[in-house]
């Protein structure tokens, strides 16, 4: 069994990572499940109980961070970057924190004057360069995650080919080379 394609896609907070991650994963083939933990934003911990991930031939993963640090950058066999202006980012952000998260307009806007644009201006915005794929407009651009899906089938159908090369002998005799 050939490992499966690892797709990593970074960006800043807000950006749609988690929304392109999603459509990708989505359109591509599965393997074995796993258990994989999940963190409460609410309490900044931890949860208890892990979620069910259904495997595939393709795997995609997703944070801000992804791409700072060379050791899982050089994992990913595809590298997205999605990208968003701060302004739409910081929106989707509040939206999500006060009803996703529950978490008060003062403390979103703490944090991301704090950390959150000072740490995107340092290391985010900076491994954009490290991108196979700039996904503009955020996780709503339909058009990029078609091709994305598009490149990542094509890949799947060659390494399906290898796969059934590797399984099926070869009733062929080898040409000898040709003599200059």
């Amino acid at each position: 069994m050939l490992d499966p394609l690892i797709i990593g896609i970074a960006g800043g907070s807000g950006s749609g990572k988690s929304t392109v991650a999603r459509n990708v994963a989505e359109l591509v083939r599965k393997r074995q499940p796993i258990e994989k933990p999940e963190y409460d934003f609410v309490t900044h911990l931890r949860r208890d109980v892990p979620s069910r991930v259904q495997p595939a031939d393709v795997i995609v993963i997703d944070g801000i961070l992804l791409f700072v640090d060379d050791r899982v950058r050089e994992l990913c066999d595809v590298k997205v970057f999605v990208d968003a202006d701060a302004d739409i980012r910081l929106i989707r952000r509040i939206e999500r924190d006060t009803h996703v998260r529950g978490r008060p307009l003062d403390e979103i806007i703490e944090q991301y004057l704090s950390t959150v644009q000072p740490m995107h201006l340092e290391f985010v915005e900076p491994s954009k360069r490290y991108a196979d794929v700039i996904v503009p407009r955020g996780g709503h651009n339909s058009i990029a995650i078609e091709m994305i899906v598009a490149k990542i089938q094509r890949r799947l159908q060659r390494m399906a080919g290898g796969r059934e090369a590797l399984r099926t002998p070869s009733t062929q005799r080898p040409t000898p080379p040709a003599r200059t």
